[in-house]
């Protein structure tokens, strides 16, 4: 089964964007999220981290796409709470992913309400389902850039935050730079997805500080 899609996007019709593969042109649903990076015309290449569905009523496999394969975890991880499917997950991206793996790691049911097609019920199953566990979810967006720091060697598990970071497109001094700081702040630390929640409440903060 295919992992990505490469090709020339043809047109974005809706949540759909239209990629030609060397002659195959196919129909990638694309969050709500992830339509709004992607060009509406033109002969512009497109990767997109693919996810398959297979569509019990007409018979086919739907394609969903994502910028980047912590995205794509993101989704699968929403599909692991039973009463959500692939075309509901796909549509209540329609705000940025961080703040969904916000909401969930709060346990903020008004506004995963807010979402389309995530209503009381759904919102309940999704926060008991993932709260705690969407540390990663929560780094997707744009980071300052940082000046490199002296650094000590990284414990195994800062090895596995340092690729979650890599794969968010976060540039490696600036990552390691990140990890060194927050292991100093909280030495106490001792897994990957401790450590990514502990540097996104440094982030929060110090955000929150400026």
């Amino acid at each position: 089964m295919f992992s990505r899609i490469s090709g020339d996007v043809i047109e974005v019709a809706g949540d759909v964007a239209r990629i030609d593969v060397g002659g195959l042109v196919y129909d990638v649903v694309l969050p709500p999220s992830v339509v709004a990076k992607v060009p509406s015309s033109g002969a512009t290449t497109l990767e997109v981290y693919a996810h398959f569905a297979l569509d019990g009523n007409a018979g086919r496999f739907t394609f969903f796409g994502f910028s980047n394969a912590i995205e794509r975890e993101f989704f699968e991880a929403l599909l692991s709470v039973a009463s959500i499917g692939p075309k509901s997950a796909a549509r209540a991206f329609s705000a940025p992913m961080a703040r969904i793996a916000r909401a969930i790691d709060e346990g903020d049911h008004p506004f995963l309400k807010t979402l389309p097609g995530i209503g009381q019920q759904k919102a309940r199953d999704i926060v008991a389902k993932l709260q705690g566990k969407v540390a990663r979810f929560l780094l997707i967006q744009d980071a300052p850039r940082r000046a490199a720091a002296d650094k000590p060697p990284m414990p195994e598990f800062a090895g596995e935050a340092l690729a979650v970071l890599l794969q968010l497109a976060y540039k490696r001094i600036e990552a390691e730079t990140m990890i060194a700081e927050t292991l100093e702040r909280a030495p106490q630390i001792a897994d990957a997805e401790s450590l990514l929640a502990e540097i996104y409440r440094g982030r929060n903060a110090a955000g929150a500080g400026a």
